[in-house]
Order: C-alpha cells, then structure tokens, then sequence
C-alpha cells in the first residue's frame, strides 16, 4: 500500500494539468464539493494560468492512458461533474502515439517465446491504430491468413495499477467525507472503473468476450463479430481476421458505396437492444472507431475489451422501465424502481411518477435531432438526488453504451427516433419474458429445479444427524453433583453469609452512633 504522501502528490499533479486545462474552476464553484477538496484543488491551482473555457478532454489526455478511461467513464456521469464536463469528455478520444516498432516485436517474441517470423508471413510496422492500452499492427500467419494483431503497451499494466491506487484512496476519502459524495458512491465507481480496466488489460478475456457475443448474435443478421485466432492470442497479444469494411463514421464514404444509411442505424439499435436485454451481455465500447461496414451491409463490431453484464431481474427491470417510458406509463416505471429498491420506500410513487413525466414527457414523438437519450439521462440524473437514488455502477457501462450508439444511429439518420425502433423490440421482449407463458415456463423451471435439489439436501441432513446406528438407546442418566461444584457452591454461600454479617452489623453500629438505637 503506497503511503498518504505518494497519492496526495500524484492528486497535486494531476490538480496542477487540470488547472491548465481550467478543469479546476467547476470544483471549486460547486456547493457540493467538500471543503477539504476545494483546499486541495486550490494548492493545485496556484499561480497556474486557467483559460477562460475549461477543456476537460485535453486535461485527461494530458494527465495518462488512465485518466483517459477514467474520463471516458465520467462521461455518463454528470451526476459527478456536471453537465458542461459530461459533454466535453464526451469528446475524450482514445489515441496517443505508438510504442516504437522494436518494443512491440520483443512484446511478442517474449509472451510467446518464439520468433516474429514463427507466427506471422509478415507483420506492418506501422500500426493501424494506437490507444491508450494496446496498438494494432496487420499482419498475414503463416498460413496465409490477414489478420489484426492487438498488443499491449509496454508497462502498461504496472502504470495503471498505480495510477487506481491513488483513485482508490482519493475515493475512500471523498466518501468518508459524507453528504452528496457519499450519495453518489465514488469507491463503488472506481471498484467497477478497476474491474473493466482489468478487462481490458488481459487480451484473453478480450477474445474470450468476443467469443461469447458471436455466440449470442449468431441468429441476428446484419450484425458480426471477427473470429479469433487463438493460436496466436495471450494476456498480451490478441489476434483476429481481418476486417475489410467502411468505419460507420464515414458518412460520405458509406453513401458513396450505397448502403442504406437509415436502415443501417435502425440496425445498429435493435443490435444493442439484443445485447443488452435478449443476452444481457452486450458491447460497451461501441464508439464509431470500433464498428465498420462491410460491402453487403453487415455491421462488424471490434475491440471487446469493455463489455457489459445485466442479470435476467435487472434486464426485466429495464426493460419494463425502457417500455413504460416509450408508452407513457410512468406509474409503472416508478413502481419498478421502488420495486428494484433504487428509491428508497419512505418517498411517493406518485411524486416520483410525476418527476418522472417531466423528464420523458417532452421526449416522446420526437426525432433525436431535437431530442435525445443522452438528454433524457441528464433529467433522469437531475431526479436521483431528489429522490435520494444512490448510484447503480452496475448500470453505468449501459448509459454510457446508450449514449454512443444514440449518436452513432442520429449521424447516420438525423430524423431517427430511438423510441418508435426501440418500442416494438421491447415489447415483444416483455410479451416473450413476462407473458403468462413465460411465468408459468418460469414456475416449471424453479420447481423442477427444487426437486431437483432434493435429494442433495436430504444428504446433508443425513451427515448432520446421523442414524443411530445398532446400539439400543442408552437409559437417561440421574444428575450427579460433583464434589467441586458442591464445595464451589457452599463457599459462595459462606461468603454471602459473612458479608450479609459485616453489613449488618455496620448499619447496627451506624444507628447506636446516631442515637436510632438507645
């Protein structure tokens, strides 16, 4: 465990970049950031130069390759830093410049233990892209195959277990501090920043992650996932086939080449849609870099590194709430929310249900052009506090996801509605998911696994209370006092006996003294 002093110097540091950046300013202003903060954040800024406009985005690229996933995080959460910040990291994008040639082929070499030339015809120097963890390079195997290869920056591992050290303690000690920091849940938010970083940082579950999505969209047309090469894949080297398309970024490119760009955005939804609520396990990077089109249409989704996971209850939960927002139920919304105990029962459901109307109210029949998820989210976040909601970091990869595609579906087609491509699939998820069919397959399910479990546990009550065995049952035996807990028993009685004595005979000598007694 580092020492206070090491992370109060990174914080400074770091205080000092963001100062630069005039990312500073909104902490101090803000009434809720606790004054222990505000101290620190103004040692950091001291005698710093703070341009008029911060630039939260440039601060995070400047500070490291883990500021810049922690500031990609912090995106969804304006709850934390506000709109004005949200909105500006959503700009944060990750790429810094490559690690040197040299350094990537001895990367290589070392976790496989074997020569470039072993596992690849050829391998480009030049990288097709570098970020902040790991750069792809192309390459062709030796057995004549184009693929990508993805390999970690040197040391890379070791700078982010240090840097979310000090984010670990940093958040221990701004919860501590009570009040709205503790509401929001900031050790809760970087335990979770760690685990999908951790992700990330070990290239096996990577492909392991796209492993498991093929597997889940296998039956969606439209929609791909690259194989992998696992041959040729460790914690440090990822290979995959080769991705020939167009990225989804490219407007022009994808009108030139004819593809349909609104059916291709109305794809791009239902795609997630079947992530997140059909697999609960869904594709939580998916930023224009990491989808492409290939020539006959098919959306094909790269980097796996951040993926999400929703149990089935949660998915229900959502689902219903996605459902009931589309349709205008917002008593039903508000019920499930008290329901997933993300309201704390002592509050109305029907105060709740109309501060919910005043968020999704003005959304409805609207285009994204004019309205959007992203401003739905920042409404709902408004509420939370309210409302006293704490913070679900386990649904924080879903609003940032949302987030992404919404402005990847609105470039593609302005006049798209999230919610009229969005309603249909919900609803018949529900129908599927909780129509009387589905609960009764769902009481069969529970009660055959019940009796399934049966004769296990009668097993191990069986060793708790073994049979008896051939023996007959012994007689009940008489109590028998022994001879120390008797003669115990007597002292204690002696000396009650004697003190009862010495007190007695004060309060006699006490009364003759006071002339009670002649």
């Amino acid at each position: 465990m580092s020492r206070p002093s090491k992370h109060i110097w990174r914080l400074l540091k770091w205080g000092r970049t963001l100062a630069r950046h005039g990312a500073l300013r909104g902490i101090e202003n803000d009434p809720n950031t606790p004054l222990p903060v505000k101290r620190l954040a103004r040692l950091a800024r001291f005698g710093a130069h703070q341009p008029k406009e911060p630039d939260y985005a440039s601060a995070f690229r400047a500070i490291g390759p883990a500021a810049i996933k922690l500031g990609q995080s912090l995106a969804t959460r304006p709850d934390i830093v506000g709109e004005d910040a949200a909105r500006n990291l959503l700009s944060l994008q990750d790429n810094l410049p490559p690690a040197p040639f040299e350094q990537i082929r001895r990367s290589i070499e070392t976790s496989f233990g074997q020569p470039v030339e072993a596992l690849f015809a050829s391998l480009d120097e030049e990288p097709v892209g570098a970020a902040s963890i790991a750069q792809v390079h192309r390459a062709v195997t030796t057995d004549g195959r184009d693929v990508a290869v993805k390999v970690l920056r040197p040391g890379i591992r070791e700078q982010f277990a240090r840097d979310i050290k000090t984010y670990h303690w940093a958040a221990a000690h701004l919860e501590a501090m009570g009040g709205e920091a503790r509401r929001l849940r900031p050790r809760l938010t970087i335990a979770n920043f760690e685990r999908w970083t951790n992700r990330e940082l070990d290239l096996r579950r990577e492909a392991a992650s796209a492993s498991e999505l093929a597997v889940a969209m296998r039956a969606i047309a439209g929609y791909e996932v690259p194989d992998i090469d696992w041959d040729r894949t460790n914690g440090r080297v990822l290979t995959v086939s080769w991705v020939d398309g167009i990225k989804i970024s490219n407007r022009e490119a994808l009108i030139e080449a004819g593809h349909d760009l609104p059916a291709l955005a109305e794809r791009l939804v239902l795609a997630f849609l079947t992530q997140a609520i059909s697999a609960g396990f869904f594709h939580a990077d998916m930023h224009q870099g990491n989808l492409f089109v290939k020539a006959d249409g098919t959306i094909v989704a790269i980097d796996f590194g951040i993926m999400g996971r929703i149990d089935r209850q949660a998915r229900m939960w959502l689902a219903e709430i996605l459902y009931g927002l589309t349709t205008g139920d917002y008593r039903r919304v508000a019920e499930i929310h008290f329901e997933a105990q993300y309201v704390p029962s002592y509050h109305s459901v029907d105060e709740f249900a109309t501060a919910l109307r005043a968020v999704g109210e003005p959304m409805r029949g609207k285009p994204v052009s004019e309205l959007s998820v992203g401003q739905m989210l920042d409404g709902l976040f408004a509420i939370t506090r309210d409302f006293d909601m704490q913070t679900q970091p386990h649904l924080l990869l879903l609003q940032k996801t949302m987030v992404m595609v919404e402005g990847i579906a609105t470039q593609l087609n302005p006049q798209i509605n999230m919610w009229d491509v969005s309603a249909p699939y919900v609803r018949n998820w529900i129908r599927d998911e909780l129509g009387p069919e589905a609960a009764i397959a769902d009481r069969i399910r529970t009660d055959v696994d019940t009796l399934l479990r049966l004769p296990d546990l009668i097993r191990r009550i069986e060793d708790r209370f073994p049979a008896k065995g051939g023996a007959p049952e012994p007689p009940p035996l008489p109590e028998i006092e022994l001879m120390w807990e008797r003669s115990r028993r007597r002292s204690r009685g002696l000396f009650g006996y004697l003190l009862a004595g010495v007190i007695g005979a004060g309060l006699a000598g006490g009364a003759v003294a006071l002339g009670w007694i002649g």
